[in-house]
């Protein structure tokens, strides 16, 4: 059996918020709003991969860690041509910058922001 991630699904406080973050910073694309169970939400497509976004659904109850990392989930990378490039284009966007570009022993050129809801970015440029 061979897996491979057909879509992220992320659960978003401010669903308008989050669709503009990655339409407007991101570029992706918004292909539908939709339901999820009775939940509003949205699909996206970001270069090729499949974001689907929903709020909350009524009587649903959301726990949020306050700070730091939680069991399950640490960041989404996303690949780039140019770290540098995109980490000041975020940054001139108004973007939360958290770790500016570094070389990694592995070859690679990394950085680190936040979207909404807090959700940890990584840049990665294979250099």
């Amino acid at each position: 059996m061979n897996y491979r991630f057909h879509h992220i699904h992320l659960l978003c406080s401010d669903l308008e918020k989050t669709i503009d973050f990655f339409t407007g910073i991101l570029g992706a694309t918004l292909l539908a709003r939709k339901k999820f169970g009775a939940a509003d939400g949205a699909a996206l497509d970001l270069n090729g991969s499949a974001v689907l976004l929903r709020v909350a659904a009524e009587n649903e109850a959301v726990n949020t860690p306050a700070e730091g990392p939680a069991y399950g989930y640490h960041h989404l990378a996303l690949s780039v041509d140019d770290t540098d490039a995109a980490y000041q284009r975020l940054g001139e966007q108004g973007v939360d910058l958290i770790a500016p570009p570094r070389n990694t022993p592995d070859g690679l050129r990394v950085a680190f922001f936040k979207g909404p809801d807090k959700i940890v970015f990584e840049l990665v440029q294979t250099l």
